[in-house]
């Protein structure tokens, strides 16, 4: 692991002072010295948020005095938290949804949070609530430096390329498509819930990110064609960009804890949860914060396109 670096040294809570050390040359930082609450200084928020755009994921660890009601006062000093358009939220709650792998909640595959609307969410702040002992790690990619890396005849496909988001499609499902007994009939529920409104969007390919000026590529599994293209060379495209996102010296891959913390940027992060625990429980709960409407390097906005609500779902 690379040296930690001091944060703004003004970033403090109680005596504790932040350190960063990062995880990869290109993604992922561990976050020590402080004790995640809806309470703290602004210097500190500040300095969790400067670190969250530079590495695009952060990781805490050992926060196991967090409740339901402190992760969301702690995501509310980072954003405006929202709740997930089809998915109800936990019990008691307002913004909290539980993935939960005895009812559908397994996220195999790569893909950004909610693209199937316009103004997806800026950022993630995932818990660790029940952590199998083998297996259940997650995986970040950033979705900046596989930009950078297209060489540039694809640079210059892939911004003039626009895709077609939509939610009527249930990674749950997808991935576990040899279940059985109730645990097919809780998956099937699940995606019964996540298509209950259907949302198809128009995003470009490449997004102008509004804090970074960075350029990021918008794909992953909720991406269902391209523009102008057919089913089949749209399947080609996105499996010739996809495979910049998740090389492996684009990813960060993190061991789960109990109580560990994880925060992504949304806007330039691709994540995936590996299915690779067998029966083992697994429990994580996530407050996403709003976000804004993607900007095209040609200055044009992402627009939503199909919004249908209580049709039945089609067969996955």
């Amino acid at each position: 692991m690379a040296h930690p670096t001091q944060l703004n040294p003004f970033a403090r809570t109680a005596s504790q002072t932040l350190e960063i050390h990062p995880i990869t040359g290109r993604i992922g930082a561990e976050i020590r010295g402080v004790r995640l609450s809806g309470e703290l200084e602004s210097t500190t928020v500040e300095s969790i948020r400067a670190a969250l755009l530079q590495h695009k994921v952060i990781f805490f660890r050992g926060q196991t005095h967090l409740q339901d009601a402190d992760q969301e006062a702690f995501a509310a000093l980072l954003g405006e938290p929202v709740s997930h358009p089809t998915v109800p939220v936990v019990d008691g709650t307002d913004y909290l949804l539980e993935l939960d792998s005895n009812r559908g909640g397994r996220a195999n595959s790569w893909h950004t949070d909610v693209t199937f609307v316009a103004a997806y969410p800026q950022a993630s702040i995932l818990r660790g609530v029940t952590i199998p002992e083998v297996g259940g790690d997650t995986v970040w990619a950033n979705t900046a430096t596989a930009y950078q890396d297209l060489p540039p005849p694809l640079k210059a496909l892939a911004e003039q390329l626009w895709a077609v988001h939509s939610n009527d499609y249930d990674y749950a499902n997808h991935a576990n498509v040899g279940a059985r007994g109730h645990d097919a009939e809780a998956r099937q529920r699940y995606r019964e819930a996540f298509v209950s409104t259907r949302y198809e969007t128009e995003h470009p390919v490449v997004r102008v990110h509004p804090e970074t000026g960075e350029y990021t590529l918008i794909l992953g599994h909720f991406v269902k064609n391209f523009v102008g293209l057919t089913p089949s060379a749209s399947a080609h495209v996105l499996e010739l960009l996809q495979g910049y996102v998740t090389r492996l010296e684009n990813i960060v891959r993190w061991r789960w804890q109990t109580g560990d913390v994880a925060i992504w940027d949304n806007r330039a992060t691709q994540h995936y949860a590996v299915n690779d625990y067998g029966d083992a429980h697994r429990v994580v709960r996530r407050v996403t914060l709003t976000g804004d409407v993607p900007v095209s390097v040609d200055g044009r906005r992402s627009v939503s396109r199909l919004v249908e609500a209580n049709q039945p779902a089609r067969a996955a």
